[in-house]
């Protein structure tokens, strides 16, 4: 994507996160650096008063490559926190701005929505009962078929590498109670239409849910019994797509290793995986700070980091900003991919 002719009406919304952990800081930081495209209308949903403490805090530690909070276009949630409470009142304010970002990114077509790590703990003292942001995203457009899918583009290739998920935040005993045929279709057909927008016929790999895939049934028998059939049901109606699967889990991602290395190595277009750390792990692993989440099947789109809040490292200034600065350049990237708009 050539970030030069970006239109000039594009706006990202990004809200802010929780305001006790790393989210300002790393927001601060990337919207100052010059790998960030030019000609975006950036929209900060948060405090400004709180975000012009954090600026004030961390050029007092010395960090000079900030991004000064009263030269941004902020709208400006006061959301009242308490001293005896302050988890669950982090936890409001941070829902409250999520809502009000998915609020703005919806008024405007080309727009994109950046989100800045939440703590789902507190999100629950506060009363907001929801897994994670992406439920909240899927619930507030209505949308029920949505996958949480992890990106990135090699700076060493220029390799897109993507894993999506079957599953995302529910423990690892009910995964097995979750996964059947019609989830593993509907998941490709999200998997299929994100990466039509960078090629046209794609390979996927499908992850195995048990150790080896299965072993034929000695290892478990999920794949025997109905992943097998269902992965050759969907291929039979997607001939342009070449699927491999179900692969043994510990090998599935080697070369995705290759790929994101060597320029002559061969490549796959996008990895199912079964479960949420089956799919996370080699992808934080290979990626390194280049991964970004991203909610795919929204009428908009969505992308975040692919870290958490760090709260032991909060208010230290040695965040690393690079997941976010790779979120804001997927958000701009997607949402001026025509292509991609198609599918969202």
């Amino acid at each position: 994507m050539n970030f030069e002719n970006t239109n000039k009406e594009l706006k990202v919304v990004i809200s802010v996160g929780d305001e006790s952990g790393i989210g300002p800081e790393i927001i601060l930081k990337a919207l100052c650096s010059n790998e960030i495209p030019k000609n975006i209308n950036f929209i900060l949903v948060g405090s400004k008063k709180n975000l012009i403490t954090i600026f004030r805090h961390l050029k007092s530690l010395g960090l000079k490559n900030l991004a000064n909070p009263k030269n941004l276009n902020i709208h400006d949630l006061e959301i009242s926190l308490s001293d005896n409470d302050p988890k669950s009142s982090y936890g409001n304010a941070s829902f409250q701005y999520l809502t009000k970002a998915i609020e703005i990114v919806k008024q405007y077509p080309n727009s994109a929505l950046v989100t800045g790590p939440i703590c789902k703990k507190s999100w629950s003292l506060a009363g907001h009962y929801f897994s994670g942001q992406t439920e909240v995203l899927a619930k507030s457009c209505g949308v029920k078929n949505v996958g949480m899918l992890f990106t990135a583009k090699s700076p060493i290739t220029g390799w897109r590498f993507n894993t999506l998920l079957a599953t995302t935040h529910i423990a690892l005993c009910e995964v097995p109670k979750k996964l059947n045929t019609e989830l593993i279709h509907t998941k490709l057909d999200l998997l299929k239409n994100f990466c039509n927008a960078f090629i046209d016929k794609p390979t996927f790999k499908v992850a195995g849910l048990n150790p080896h895939a299965g072993e034929e049934g000695i290892l478990g028998h999920e794949e025997k019994d109905w992943l097998n059939n269902a992965l050759i049901t969907w291929n039979e109606k997607n001939r342009d797509i070449k699927l491999l699967g179900p692969l043994s889990p510990d090998s599935c991602w080697n070369s995705s290793v290759k790929a994101w290395n060597n320029k002559n190595a061969e490549r796959h277009d996008g990895i199912l995986a079964m479960y949420h750390d089956q799919g996370l792990i080699p992808m934080k692993v290979i990626a390194l700070n280049y991964s970004v989440n991203t909610t795919i099947g929204l009428p908009f789109v969505r992308t975040s980091p692919d870290h958490g809040t760090g709260f032991d490292i909060a208010g230290k200034g040695i965040a690393q900003s690079q997941s976010m600065i790779e979120a804001i350049k997927a958000a701009v990237e997607m949402t001026n991919n025509s292509r991609m708009l198609n599918t969202h």
